[in-house]
């Protein structure tokens, strides 16, 4: 096993695509180790669009997997660095 996976994700348009985003990655959550979620808020506003930083440990399978599942999702797209 490799724990030296980082994936970022963009997310366009939280709010309607949230619910399936969280879907997919709780079907990957075994191979979670940390997660950071980023967006634009202040007093005044809050940004329909986000940035989803994961650290992941598994094999490469695993993460190619993950990867075709949430670029298949509208609205989200996902790159990943592999530094094994």
């Amino acid at each position: 096993m490799s724990c030296y996976f980082i994936v970022g994700i963009r997310v366009d348009n939280r709010t309607s695509n949230a619910l399936k985003l969280q879907e997919a990655l709780t079907g990957h959550g075994c191979n979670i180790k940390a997660r950071l979620g980023l967006h634009e808020a202040d007093g005044n506003s809050c940004s329909t669009d986000g940035l989803i930083v994961l650290h992941l440990c598994g094999e490469l399978a695993q993460v190619e997997e993950m990867m075709e599942s949430l670029n298949a999702l509208p609205g989200i797209t996902a790159q990943f660095m592999d530094l094994n």
